[in-house]
């Protein structure tokens, strides 16, 4: 494969792989949702006019900050929302959750919304987000506070997330709400961001709500000061921010790809190393995309973190099927052995899950988003992802390289269980090989695994090749996969 854009060329073009370029006076890459809840809780109390909460799901009864239990201020989240507004008179809060609806059977909800329970205030509007097709969800996490601030990441306000980067093997505060069962290491990563990227991201939501609900909302005055919390350092400044998409044709509107078409330009433009981290790897066309670089002689080291396997049943019978398939895909055209899927596992070995969304390409780009390694990140769900490219000529250039690049080390660093120095010597030592630096570092305790696929499952036996029923390239493909599924298990049945 051809490259498609020389070194100089930018990967962000407006209309093509993002929909608007925006400038942020302050981006932070937050990772955990141990700092995220805690700095939602402190953003909105600085909140005058709106905030407009977007998300696959939410949870009311998580508890926000465990460590501030005796502040006046609530801790649950449904709670603390209602506080909030009383607060402040002039406060309207607006909730958009995916209707979970027939997926629900199938465990991709995990906790339920008691909205009787705790909306208290008529300026609390919660609504389902029911505007996508048949199957489709909606799973864009973003949080806007009066137009000033905003989160958009991989990190859903709802129960099982909660965790710090430590990953501890027995963290007593790693519970569910309402059971208080424990539940196991989570991974994940979303960003804020300050100034216009900010405004964008609240015309985005504003849009969302009209198209679920038919309303229009709103903006706030232009005068609201900003609601960057205090104690959250900003990873760069006054940096170009993208937003990119996915959404599936519905209705009158033509579907939107430029997440796919970013992730395409990236591969094609990787130059040394390209550091993934996602929830799936799920998707032939990436893996294809991959498999062209790692074929050539000069292509780049590629490194992906995943979890061990899916989150629930259904998913890993899909996604781990799938991921097993690609993975050959991928082994046979890695003939120079630049090609590496690791797990994390806690101290004590135990799989970290990893539902983090990141992307770093070289010392170029950064990408964090909402979108995974699968099918209908790029094509069928509704996803929103932030960029940052270090622009060749620009003033800030070598700061913004030197950045990525230090995100990317504290983020393999936070995995492999050492430190940051540790890290890049290593990368040194080894010449510039993140995959070397990774290999020798890894240890028998906190560390990364190289993953080694299972064998095809019962998916693969029925027909659910390339994920066509429940993870679909788009919506017109589903009910054309569903049909080719119901003859192979007719025909199984009727073989036996």
């Amino acid at each position: 494969m051809k490259r498609q854009h020389s070194d100089d060329s930018p990967l962000l073009r407006p209309g093509e792989t993002c929909w608007r370029i925006e400038r942020a006076t302050r981006l932070a890459l937050i990772i955990d949702a141990a700092d995220y809840f805690a700095t939602i809780r402190a953003a909105i109390q600085k909140a005058r006019h709106s905030v407009i909460l977007i998300g696959w799901d939410f949870d009311t009864r998580i508890t926000l900050d465990p460590h501030d239990g005796d502040s006046e201020v609530p801790n649950k989240l449904g709670k603390f929302l209602n506080w909030v507004v009383s607060q402040n008179p002039e406060l309207h809060v607006h909730m958009l959750r995916w209707n979970l609806g027939a997926m629900n059977a199938l465990g991709r909800g995990t906790t339920p919304l008691f909205i009787l329970d705790w909306i208290t205030d008529d300026r609390i509007r919660f609504k389902l987000d029911s505007a996508h097709p048949v199957a489709a969800a909606h799973h864009q996490k973003i949080v806007v506070i009066d137009d000033t601030l905003a989160f958009c990441g991989g990190i859903d306000m709802t129960g099982d997330r909660w965790d710090t980067r430590e990953h501890l093997d027995d963290d007593p505060h790693r519970v569910r709400p309402s059971s208080r069962r424990r539940y196991g290491p989570w991974h994940d990563a979303t960003t804020a961001v300050e100034g216009d990227a900010a405004k964008a991201l609240g015309d985005l939501a504003r849009d969302r709500w009209k198209r679920s609900t038919g309303e229009d909302l709103d903006p706030p005055p232009a005068s609201i000061p900003t609601a960057w919390p205090d104690g959250l350092d900003a990873s760069m400044s006054d940096v170009d921010v993208a937003i990119s998409r996915t959404a599936p044709a519905y209705g009158e509107e033509e579907g939107k790809h430029e997440i796919e078409a970013l992730y395409l330009a990236v591969i094609a433009a990787t130059r040394k190393t390209l550091y993934i981290e996602s929830q799936y790897f799920a998707s032939r066309k990436i893996a294809e995309a991959m498999a062209a670089r790692l074929r050539e002689p000069d292509g780049p080291e590629i490194v992906i973190v995943n979890p061990e396997s899916a989150d629930g049943w259904l998913e890993e019978e899909v996604m781990g099927s799938s991921r097993a398939r690609l993975l050959r895909v991928i082994g046979e055209a890695d003939i120079h052995n630049r090609f590496r899927l690791y797990t994390p596992v806690t101290q004590k070995r135990s799989p970290i899950y990893v539902h983090a969304k990141v992307l770093v390409m070289d010392d170029r780009l950064l990408r964090v988003g909402s979108s995974n390694l699968n099918n209908r990140s790029l094509g069928y769900d509704t996803e929103c992802d932030l960029s940052v490219e270090a622009h060749s000529g620009a003033d800030n250039e070598a700061e913004i390289r030197q950045r990525i690049l230090g995100l990317r080390n504290d983020l393999l660093a936070e995995h492999l269980g050492v430190d940051n120095d540790t890290f890049e010597r290593a990368v040194e030592t080894e010449e510039g090989s993140v995959i070397s630096a990774i290999e020798h570092l890894r240890s028998d305790g906190r560390s990364l695994v190289p993953f080694q696929p299972p064998e095809l499952n019962f998916a693969e036996e029925i027909g659910l090749r390339e994920n066509e029923l429940l993870d679909p390239e788009r919506p017109s493909h589903r009910w054309k996969h569903l049909r080719r599924a119901v003859r192979a298990v007719r025909g199984s049945v009727l073989r036996t």
